[in-house]
């Protein structure tokens, strides 16, 4: 994708490896005391993580369209909410590749609020076929994403 593309004003950054997505929090992230509700975190890392792809080039509705049909799934989360955030926040979503093997994508995430993390995560990614098949991540990807052996996402 090139720099030119209109999505890539709304995609955020990617520094040393690490993606960077700036959001803020709206009413409808949060509950009648304006604390973002604790699924609104798993919208933010999926925004930050589906940004990051867009931004290496990858293109998911692409890749599940092309000729291999290759499609990404949550496997696996672990989350470790250390703080709230609140309405009118300014955060920032972070996240980097852990690893890459096989069908698996490992990534770490974060959600920041100034030098504050909020949230921390891990998320395993799975590569399937539309029927729901394991399939190997092509080494397109892989190179797209760099080695798969980025540091923690701050």
């Amino acid at each position: 994708m090139s720099a030119g593309h209109p999505d890539h004003a709304l995609a955020g950054r990617i520094e040393q490896g690490i993606h960077r997505l700036d959001l803020r929090i709206y009413w409808e992230d949060t509950d009648a005391g304006g604390i973002v509700y604790h699924a609104g975190y798993v919208r933010f890392m999926e925004r930050g993580r589906t940004d990051f792809l867009r931004l290496a080039g990858i293109r998911q509705s692409e890749l599940a369209a092309g000729p291999d049909g290759i499609l990404f799934a949550v496997r696996h989360m672990e989350l470790d909410f250390l703080k709230p955030a609140r309405l009118d926040d300014l955060l920032q979503v972070t996240t980097a590749v852990e690893e890459i093997a096989g069908a698996r994508l490992v990534m770490r995430q974060a959600v920041h609020r100034g030098g504050e993390t909020l949230v921390a995560a891990r998320v395993t990614v799975a590569a399937i076929s539309p029927e729901g098949r394991p399939r190997r991540i092509p080494m397109p990807i892989r190179a797209a994403l760099g080695s798969g052996t980025a540091a923690a996402a701050d």
